[in-house]
């Protein structure tokens, strides 16, 4: 079993072209295993392909709801990448609405999103998602907006990734069967405090999001997921349990997320 696993990261991102494999030597060094993240069909293929060379990574495939605005979710090319064994969730997908206005784009980002959970039920994988609410309460909830369209479907599982909702809406998630994550956010605010104190050890799972939001004390730098043992210290911090328990708790988390 890993000592860390950090259930989100783009090793698949340009960031890494230089010196991808002495991050991944790094990955090694600190036994920390990681599900390369897909936002689109090229870095979903990216993602399979570090997958399938290294043992230390999974890979998630599926279309980021707002990244690429003309994107659309074309099961055939998907359907060659799901065959891989060490594909193991669909996303990340979801809603955002603080990159594109929900009035404008939330039909397109919700088929968008039906299709790639009707993926994962017909395949039987957890889905990665992705929740962006609006920079103004008045421009939509991403978080409500998935707790209404995924309570329409049955057998569906998955991580809510960098959650950054309430815990009123944690527990929701909780009840529908879904695990939310988070990142090196935690190691420089107190925003996430009540939701990890509050959240059964079983349902979280850490994180990096690498490249983005390195923690303490790696802040300002470019982020990769060796660095998720911050993350999984800062946890055991906020709810004040044993270091080593949350430790070997949150790479058992993460081995479900993959099985």
């Amino acid at each position: 079993m890993p000592k860390y696993f950090d259930v989100h990261s783009h090793l698949n991102a340009s960031q890494y072209d230089a010196d991808r494999e002495e991050v991944i030597q790094r990955m090694r060094e600190s036994e920390t295993h990681t599900i390369v993240i897909g936002t689109d069909l090229e870095s979903s293929q990216k993602a399979v392909e570090l997958a399938e060379k290294h043992e230390e990574i999974y890979a998630s495939i599926g279309i980021h709801p707002a990244d690429d605005p003309s994107a659309s979710w074309e099961v055939y090319k998907f359907n060659k990448l799901i065959s891989s064994k060490k594909v193991v969730a669909i996303g990340e997908c979801g809603f955002d609405f603080y990159h594109a206005k929900k009035e404008e784009d939330y039909e397109r980002q919700k088929k968008l999103f039906v299709d790639q959970i009707e993926f994962a039920i017909k395949y039987d994988k957890p889905l990665m998602i992705h929740a962006r609410p609006a920079r103004l309460p008045s421009g939509g909830n991403a978080y409500e907006e998935l707790l209404e369209t995924l309570i329409e479907f049955k057998g569906i599982r998955g991580n809510i990734h960098f959650f950054a909702g309430s815990w009123d809406i944690a527990q929701k998630f909780f009840e529908l069967g879904f695990t939310i994550s988070f990142t090196g956010v935690i190691t420089f605010t107190h925003d996430y405090d009540e939701v990890i104190r509050n959240a059964p050890i079983d349902k979280i799972l850490s994180e990096t999001d690498a490249p983005l939001v390195a923690p303490v004390p790696y802040r300002g730098k470019r982020n990769e997921p060796s660095y998720v043992s911050e993350v999984v210290k800062r946890i055991a911090e906020i709810k004040g349990e044993d270091f080593e328990v949350v430790r070997v708790a949150l790479a058992q988390n993460g081995l479900r997320m993959i099985m």
